[in-house]
């Protein structure tokens, strides 16, 4: 990367694919906003969420699916994108803002923890660079996306404007929709997946299993909700927290525990 110019760094990944549309989406929407990168694995890595590869030597590909966008691929989950970039790809420039997405499905509420894509925001976030993922509740790869283009610029313009506080990231959620009825800041919604396995019997005499489930939101009243939120047509933005110390559990814990704390 050319560390000679003024301009913002911007540093890309999903766990999507680094051939999805969602990730072409948002490289093009800020090929005029900041000089990019892009490095996002050469497959889909969903469900990863921060995990990382520690038996398996990896690889990094250079591709030219974006036009001038420097695009590289790499055989491992969405946390190794993101630290063979900053080892390997740029180690003299450090990016201004780290971004995860667009990817194509919701990752609100407990998502979070599942996703690949918030695994980028988060060790982004680790690294103190500020991080947003950006995910779409259209599942479908080859939904429109358009809509979301001037709130992707609106929310990346900004935080290159302010850096977030060291140790948050953002977590922002788009309705499956065309148009949106605003923008809410939230929290995540209490909620849990349910009959998440399914029983296949295989013709050889064994049994396998698929990972399934349906979500059930626990509270679905809550407006201050991420889930109530995109359910009524709004972007949905959750600012997450790297700490996840318990601290309103903390002078409980110690009566309970018979410990002390300073």
């Amino acid at each position: 990367m050319d560390n000679n110019t003024q301009r913002p760094f911007i540093l890309i990944s999903n766990d999507d694919g680094y051939h999805s549309p969602g990730i072409r989406l948002l490289a093009e929407s800020l090929r005029d906003v900041a000089d990019l990168l892009v490095c996002a694995p050469e497959s889909a890595r969903s469900g990863f969420s921060c995990a990382f590869s520690a038996e398996v030597p990896l690889r990094l590909k250079r591709r030219h699916n974006l036009g001038d966008i420097e695009v590289w691929s790499c055989n491992g989950t969405p946390v190794d994108c993101v630290k063979l970039a900053l080892a390997k790809l740029c180690p003299d420039r450090r990016p201004d803002l780290i971004l995860g997405g667009v990817n194509h499905g919701d990752n609100s509420t407990v998502n979070n923890h599942y996703s690949g894509t918030m695994g980028v925001a988060l060790e982004g976030c680790m690294k103190y660079i500020s991080s947003i993922a950006f995910s779409s509740c259209y599942y479908d790869e080859h939904a429109d996306l358009s809509a979301l283009v001037p709130y992707i610029r609106r929310f990346v313009e900004a935080v290159l404007r302010k850096p977030l506080p060291r140790g948050v990231c953002l977590n922002i959620n788009f309705p499956a929709a065309q148009h949106f009825e605003g923008v809410r800041v939230c929290r995540m919604t209490f909620g849990r997946w349910v009959n998440e396995v399914v029983t296949e019997h295989h013709p050889r005499g064994y049994d396998y299993y698929w990972m399934v489930g349906h979500f059930n939101n626990d509270e679905p009243e809550a407006e201050d909700s991420d889930q109530w939120a995109l359910a009524h047509g709004y972007v949905a933005v959750t600012p997450t927290t790297m700490d996840v110390t318990a601290y309103g559990f903390m002078d409980e814990a110690c009566a309970l525990l018979g410990a002390e704390r300073k």
